[in-house]
């Protein structure tokens, strides 16, 4: 991992359904994210954020496609940009769909990565099988080829994730048609049942394997809705009975610990919603851990 970390916020929220993401970004660093990571041996570049125009295109298939598609493609340059210069991207935002944009700079530079979703959603819907329309729900299935290309495609010619190297952990709120097709695409799903079964630790071990084994490295995209609300409380997306705070970390000490871990998206925290910053505040730590801070 190199030393120099690129961070860069996305004010997003119209891939989602609820407004309010776009202020993620600065609840994150408000939480003391860039000093966090200063007092662990970093330098810090803040790359500020990227805003999407206030009006653009849509339909009901694909809302506010114009203003998704654009704000990826100025984040598929800036990550890329980062990882040419040999920096770590660190990505804050903003609701889900920005990780089409910065997989594919990821996949475009390193050419074989593996992914590791944490998300109580599948994100794995396209025009098709989307019940809303919501583009926070489809970056999943469009970084492997399975979703709308106009999310990922931007004249690059874009290097689609094998999904025999892609993670689902803490899925508890899937439709049905998005189910069918993530089963039909063989992505390893970890299911909140599976992890009450197995413990996380386990959950880890094997997604490590499938993510990391036969890839230069490990993309990890955090959604703060896998975390319980109780502990979360600041996301638009709301499902019940996620994971705990300490499944949570453990899973990004986990991949910490595996030095695979090349860029990371954190996701849909919503300051409208939250208590006192409060998912801002574990946001920030989450990150801090993913990057190697350790309890002891």
């Amino acid at each position: 991992m190199e030393r120099m970390i690129d961070l860069v916020g996305v004010q997003m929220d119209f891939g989602a359904s609820k407004r309010g993401v776009n202020m993620g970004p600065t609840a994150i660093r408000y939480a003391g994210l860039c000093e966090g990571l200063e007092h662990m041996g970093f330098q810090v570049e803040n790359l500020g954020d990227i805003v999407p125009a206030p009006k653009g295109a849509t339909k009901p298939t694909l809302r506010n496609y114009e203003q998704v598609v654009d704000v990826n493609r100025r984040l598929y340059h800036t990550v890329y940009q980062s990882l040419k210069n040999g920096h770590f991207p660190v990505v804050l935002g903003g609701d889900h769909s920005i990780a089409a944009g910065s997989i594919s700079a990821v996949s475009k530079f390193y050419g074989s990565i593996g992914i590791i979703w944490v998300d109580a959603h599948g994100d794995w819907n396209n025009e098709e099988s989307s019940q809303t329309g919501n583009m926070h729900g489809m970056p999943f299935s469009a970084v492997c080829g399975y979703g709308p290309d106009c999310m990922v495609d931007f004249g690059q010619g874009p290097v689609y994730v094998d999904v025999a190297h892609c993670v689902q952990i803490g899925g508890r709120d899937i439709d049905t048609q998005e189910r069918i097709r993530m089963k039909e695409a063989g992505v390893t799903i970890f299911p909140i049942d599976m992890i009450d079964e197995l413990g996380m630790a386990e959950v880890m071990r094997r997604a490590m394997a499938v993510a990391g084994e036969g890839t230069k490295g490990i993309h990890l995209s955090f959604d703060v809705d896998a975390i319980t609300p109780e502990a979360a409380p600041g996301t638009g997306t709301v499902v019940h009975s996620g994971l705990t705070t300490r499944e949570a970390f453990l899973a990004v000490e986990t991949i910490a610990r595996s030095q695979k871990l090349v860029s990371l998206d954190m996701v849909e925290v919503n300051p409208i919603l939250d208590e006192r910053n409060k998912t801002g505040i574990l946001a920030s730590e989450l990150v801090q851990s993913a990057l190697g801070k350790v309890v002891f």
